[in-house]
Parts: structure tokens; C-alpha cells; sequence
């Protein structure tokens, strides 16, 4: 299996508190990867390395072997990386239509996008597509702000894998989404993810959606990786189940007392 991600020793400090510690890591071709943790063990970090939101303080990023390290976020796209947020980054009073519009001309015209043309049929048959895709075309000329989480959650995504990625990274794709829609939105995310053949790590705190989407799950605590494997056999983990999925159901009965 080719790798498509590589790091090594990668790690990021902020003054005396270190965030990110040596973590080497191997992403292959096609692999669907659950990213695990509490808050503050490193994922969102990690992630922000890779995709150039953050400068890492030490160690190296390679990508289908070429090295990656510190290019920042809009090279690291070019390149065949691309990431949905936690909190999605949409322009909320435009409609889908339009913020998938923006995308593609953010992809095309790059810098430029803003001297070219938003509408034209081309461009349109082709944001209609990728719409589609998604199940979401219904909404295309909708306003984001009067979206339902999900549907905002599938326009993220859909708008980061435009450029059809070799690797796609997700941080928390089914947060803020009802529990009874959380298992619908994923096998949309991942039936086009799968067709396409490209690689995802996504980050979650359900362990229900590690459990069904993924194959191999890493577990982050205290900046590093704590356990590195096939899903089953992370999450019965003895350390795993300590340090990781007790705080996350710590973290479900706290959440669940404050409503």
C-alpha cells in the first residue's frame, strides 16, 4: 500500500506548553481513519499541521512523497489536501449555490478568483454536480443561514472536496448534527469519499461513527498517539478505554446534565 501521508516526529509547542509531541504517523491510499481523543489531546493540532494552519515547531510532513512541511494552508489544497471545519466556513448569507460557486472559483482562478465571472454554465452544471453528489442540490438556491445543521455540515464538506483530493481531513463531521441524522450525513460524506478512492481521517468524539466508518482508529492523549490500529482492537485497548473513551463518556454525562 502506497502511503499518501507521512510525518515524522512532527510536533508543535506554544511557549512551555507542548501541544503536539513526536508523532509519526503513515496514511495509505484509500484508508478511512478514525481520529480519536479528548479536548486538548492534540488531534485538532495535529490536523492544523498538516492542512498549514499551524507551523510545526519540529519534525517533517511528507505527501505522496514530497515534503510538505510549513507550506501554508493554500499550497498544501493545490497540492491534494483538503479539510472541513469543526465549525463550518460558510458564507452565510449567500446561498449554496453560491458558496459552491466560490469554491470552484477559488480552486480555477486561485488568487484571481475574485477578476473572474461567478456565474457561468459551465461552472454552474459543474457546482450542481458536486451538489448532488451530496444529496443537497434541493437547497441550491437556499441562504445558508436558514440550512439545518446537517445540510450545512454536507455543504462544507462538499465544498473542500471540489478538487476531488487525494486526501480528505475531517474535523467532527457529525458535531452539532442530531442524533438521529448523524449516521444519514456520514454515509453521504463517505459514499462519494469512497467512490473517488481518496484517503480521510475524521475526527469525532461518537464512538458509535468511529465504530461504523472507519477501519483503523488512532488515538491521541497528551499530545501524542496513545494507540495506533485496526478500530476493534484501539478501542478495547486497556489505555484506550482509560484515558480516551472514559473521558469521552465523562465528557457525554457532563454534556448531558447541563441541558
Amino acid at each position: 500500500m502506497n502511503a499518501v501521508l507521512e510525518t515524522r516526529a512532527l510536533s508543535k509547542s506554544f511557549g512551555a506548553v507542548v501541544a503536539a509531541a513526536e508523532i509519526d504517523l503513515v496514511v495509505g491510499e484509500r484508508e478511512v481513519i478514525g481520529v480519536i481523543g479528548a479536548n486538548g489531546a492534540g488531534k485538532t493540532t495535529f490536523i492544523n499541521m498538516v492542512t498549514g494552519y499551524l507551523r510545526p515547531s519540529g519534525g517533517s510532513i511528507r505527501f505522496r512523497g514530497r515534503d510538505i512541511t510549513g507550506l501554508p494552508p493554500r499550497q498544501v489544497v493545490r497540492a491534494g489536501i483538503c479539510r472541513s471545519f469543526q465549525v463550518s466556513q460558510l458564507f452565510r448569507e449567500l446561498t449554496v449555490l453560491d458558496n459552491m460557486l466560490i469554491a470552484l472559483g477559488m480552486l480555477r482562478e486561485g488568487a484571481l478568483s475574485w477578476l473572474a465571472p461567478l456565474h457561468t454554465r459551465a461552472r454552474e452544471d459543474e457546482a450542481r454536480k458536486v451538489l448532488e453528489r451530496y444529496t443537497i442540490e434541493r437547497y441550491a438556491d437556499s441562504r445558508v443561514a436558514t440550512l439545518p445543521q446537517g445540510v450545512r455540515k454536507l455543504l462544507d464538506i462538499a465544498m473542500a472536496t471540489v478538487s476531488e483530493p487525494p486526501l480528505l481531513l475531517l474535523d467532527e463531521p457529525t458535531s452539532g448534527v442530531a442524533a438521529e441524522e448523524k449516521f444519514a450525513l456520514m454515509d453521504t460524506v463517505m459514499a462519494p469519499v469512497r467512490a473517488s478512492g481518496a484517503a480521510c481521517l475524521f475526527v469525532e468524539h461518537d464512538m458509535e461513527i468511529v465504530e461504523r466508518y472507519s477501519a483503523r482508529v488512532i488515538a491521541f492523549y497528551d499530545g501524542r498517539i496513545l494507540a495506533d490500529g485496526p478500530t476493534a482492537e484501539t478501542l478495547t485497548d486497556p489505555e484506550v478505554r482509560k484515558y480516551v473513551i472514559g473521558a469521552e463518556l465523562h465528557r457525554d454525562r457532563e454534556a448531558g446534565c447541563s441541558k
